[in-house]
């Protein structure tokens, strides 16, 4: 088996207008004022320190992530999880580009691997349209279990709310 190789971005880059920022500032501001004064004020500057760390990622450019698929398993960045420890994967593609209709924006090409980690089980990695089916061949091979896989709730909520 050869190696399969592809970069993406660690995550989708979102343009946030100044009212973005504006309304940021004010929902901390007022929400520490009023811990404040209800005497919380640790909690007052946990809502300070988490309003500037929510700023400061919202700036942030995101990085480029290179993913390989190889003989021992999948690495991401320099992070290798071994076939052994998968317990199951789903390739989610675009099935409107496939067929040549318009490409539906809110299903991304996605390979989603359930691990057997504790904190964050499953692992969803952007991939290239173009490399799903050698994605797919490549896992099924390693005898992975397909099982169907979504985005969590909470992420398309993120990303409604501009995240």
């Amino acid at each position: 088996m050869e190696k399969l190789e592809w970069s993406a971005l660690e995550y989708e880059e979102t343009n946030r207008s100044t009212d973005w920022f504006w309304a940021l500032g004010i929902i901390v501001v007022t929400s520490s004022i009023a811990s404040a004064i209800f005497g919380n004020y640790f909690f007052a500057v946990l809502l300070v320190l988490g309003g500037a760390l929510l700023g400061y990622f919202a700036v942030k450019k995101p990085e480029m992530v290179s993913y390989e698929l190889n003989k021992r398993g999948l690495k991401v960045r320099n992070r290798l999880y071994l076939y052994d420890n998968m317990q199951s994967f789903w390739v989610q593609t675009n099935k409107a580009h496939e067929a040549g209709l318009p490409a539906q924006p809110f299903l991304k090409p996605t390979l989603f691997i359930k691990t057997e980690r504790v904190y964050i089980p499953v692992i969803s990695i952007p991939i290239p349209q173009e490399l799903a089916e050698s994605i797919h061949s490549i896992l099924t091979s390693k005898n992975i279990t397909e099982e169907e896989m979504k985005e969590h709730a909470s992420h398309k909520i993120m990303e409604a709310l501009g995240f």
